[in-house]
């Protein structure tokens, strides 16, 4: 009885966590990655992308929908935007996290905001 009182002590301590694994990300981690995107002096994917929301979005890349559909592996995804001509050199997709216009966070958040399109 014992044992199982602490168990299920830990396991309500580890909830939070738990969740963050399972993929669930704040608002406000959304909110920021969605932002970056969408600044013209760090993302600017809306010079390139339609997205959902944007105004005046740009025709020349790929719309940004069902992302998590078209790069199943997140580390795909990041390494396309931190790098896209590490995968193909004729890419015209600026390397941002290569260049550092994008910090590795940066990054991460767009990528969170991506996996919700």
């Amino acid at each position: 009885m014992k044992f199982s009182g602490i168990i299920a002590a830990v396991a309500i301590l580890m909830l939070p966590a738990l969740g963050q694994a399972a993929g669930k990300v704040d608002q406000d981690a959304l909110a920021k990655g969605k932002a970056l995107a969408f600044d013209s002096g760090k993302g600017n994917c809306l010079a390139c992308h339609m997205i959902a929301d944007g105004e005046f979005p740009g025709n020349f890349g790929p719309p940004m929908i069902q992302m998590k559909e078209r790069f199943p592996e997140r580390a795909v995804l990041r390494e396309q935007i931190w790098d896209a001509s590490a995968k193909n050199p004729k890419s015209m997709m600026p390397p941002f996290g290569k260049n550092g216009v994008l910090t590795d966070k940066e990054v991460d958040l767009i990528v969170d905001y991506l996996y919700t399109l």
